[in-house]
């Protein structure tokens, strides 16, 4: 039979390829292609790989800077229709009303939200996003004769992906400091904006901060670099603490993003897909990205910055969902929750842990940033606390980001009093143990935090000669016994893996024998 001779080509003929073209090398020969030949045996692969996985059906992820927030079923639920799943990005015009209608009432509501009055739904992710405000302000000076203008200021305290958003839009980063509070350094600020007037492109700032605080000075801060030539890129990954309560028009910004995947519940696991639309005002309104295909953008329209013209459009509808069920007084109202939550956390963990930056009122926006860089002095490192909660049941919140050595944690409007009292008792806990370790009660490298997280293997083997319980290992607090999270693997070396790259793949003996 000649390779693919069993096909039919549109008049009946068998296809032949050139021998070329036949691959002869072996394909899908790991075990993982060939182990499995009924549906159930499938299906319980993929659930033995779903339990390997702590997530927010399990408890709460406070990862700072990521909102995870509850994707509600109903919300996910339209994903699935055909008439939205399955249309294809360059479907006829006039077979799309009713998608062209969820995007029109999209683009308006997130219009009003953020006060502009140009959306494009273009960038697939939040750095897209923001490589795309920074193109449309760079064809804005353009218009304007004014190329020259390249110099973006960046706040030490700004999202991390903007350095390099701004490099890839061809733009020279120029970094302003932070006070001792955590917040912009406006003498700074006004000094460089001074210094690169005749350069300045824009002002990259995040509001609240990655800080986890609300920028007292933001207006005059977006005032200043207006003064001297420059616009405002507001970063919208923390957008969570401003929808309903002020808006980046409001403070002055000319242009943001916002992580649909964050503030307006597309789920964001495993890497995407996620949503980046940029919001504009009328200057910029112009510049927003086209599309060869089909129309979109503006009269002067940079050119399309994803393949489809409205990104992965399908997931609009979560977002959609989310803000049509919630209403404008429902979306207050979970922004006010949502630094309420933050709040209560960092009352309940006064007197245990220091909060690194505070605003004027002692108090954080949806996010705070807790120091563990004093318990190196016991040998503690915040890796040891972060490994350690995953024997509480719990996914560590954001590690050493923004700052070295620091916890950030962002609980959202989503969570209940009592699943954010269990995030603390495990924090204050934790605590104890670390505290244990510099009276001298537990020994600084064979301890419970050292050797976290601690799998059911390990509890349950034959021999235990740590210098603690298996009790304290697995279940630090009583409510850890309703609903145990076994980590799936011990403690490893970060930053060896980091360092090493380690094949997934069968074992170098295997294509040795292959070979032979």
């Amino acid at each position: 039979m000649t390779p693919l001779s069993q096909g039919r080509g549109a008049g009946g003929e068998g296809l032949k390829l050139s021998t070329s073209l036949i691959r002869t090398s072996p394909f899908l020969t790991h075990p993982v292609f060939n182990s499995h030949h009924s549906e159930h045996e499938m299906l319980r692969y993929i659930k033995r790989l779903e339990n390997k996985d702590l997530s927010m059906v399990h408890s709460m992820i406070s990862l700072g800077s990521c909102t995870m927030k509850l994707n509600a079923t109903t919300e996910m639920i339209p994903v699935t229709w055909p008439e939205l799943g399955q249309m294809h990005p360059f479907a006829p015009v006039d077979q799309t009303l009713g998608y062209q209608e969820m995007i029109t009432n999209l683009e308006n509501w997130l219009k009003e939200i953020t006060g502009f009055t140009g959306v494009s739904l273009q960038p697939n992710s939040g750095a897209q996003g923001e490589y795309a405000g920074l193109m449309t302000i760079r064809a804005y000076h353009e218009s304007r004769n004014e190329s020259h203008r390249n110099v973006s200021l960046i706040p030490a305290s700004a999202h991390g992906t903007n350095p390099a958003s701004a490099v890839m839009a061809g733009m020279e980063v120029v970094v302003v400091k932070s006070d001792a509070e955590g917040k912009i350094d406006v003498a700074d600020l006004k000094a460089k904006a001074i210094q690169y007037k005749d350069k300045l492109s824009c002002l990259m700032v995040t509001y609240p901060s990655t800080h986890g605080v609300f920028e007292e000075s933001i207006i005059e801060i977006c005032e200043t670099i207006h003064a001297n030539g420059g616009l405002v890129y507001m970063d919208g990954a923390n957008m969570n603490a401003q929808v309903g309560l002020t808006s980046p028009a409001n403070i002055g910004a000319d242009v943001c993003h916002l992580n649909l995947h964050k503030t307006f519940c597309i789920p964001h696991g495993g890497g995407g897909p996620g949503m980046g639309p940029i919001c504009v005002n009328d200057k910029l309104k112009p510049f927003l990205p086209g599309h060869a295909v089909v129309k979109t953008g503006g009269e002067k329209a940079i050119p399309a910055v994803s393949a489809a013209p409205y990104g992965s459009a399908s997931i609009l509808v979560i977002s959609y969902a989310y803000i049509a069920m919630m209403g404008g007084e429902g979306l207050t109202n979970a922004t006010k929750l949502a630094i309420f939550n933050a709040n209560y956390i960092k009352e309940r963990l006064n007197g245990h842990y220091k909060i690194l930056y505070t605003g004027a009122n002692g108090r954080c926006a949806h996010e705070m940033i807790v120091d563990c860089r004093d318990f190196k002095k016991a040998g503690i490192e915040v890796e040891d606390i972060a490994k350690r909660l995953m024997d509480y049941g719990f996914h560590a919140p954001t590690v050493s980001f923004p700052v070295a050595g620091t916890l950030m944690i962002e609980p959202t409007e989503s969570e209940p009093k009592a699943e954010m009292d269990r995030f603390v008792e495990a924090l204050i806990e934790i605590r104890n143990e670390i505290r244990e370790v510099e009276e001298g009660k537990a020994d600084k490298e064979n301890n419970v935090l050292k050797h976290a997280p601690h799998t059911a293997a390990v509890i349950t083997a034959d021999e235990w000669t740590r210098p603690y319980s298996r009790q304290k290992a697995a279940y630090p607090l009583a409510f850890v016994k309703e609903a145990k999270f076994w980590p799936s693997v011990s403690r490893v070396d970060n930053a060896y893996g980091d360092r090493n790259l380690v094949c997934s793949c069968l074992p170098l003996e295997e294509y040795e024998k292959a070979e032979a």
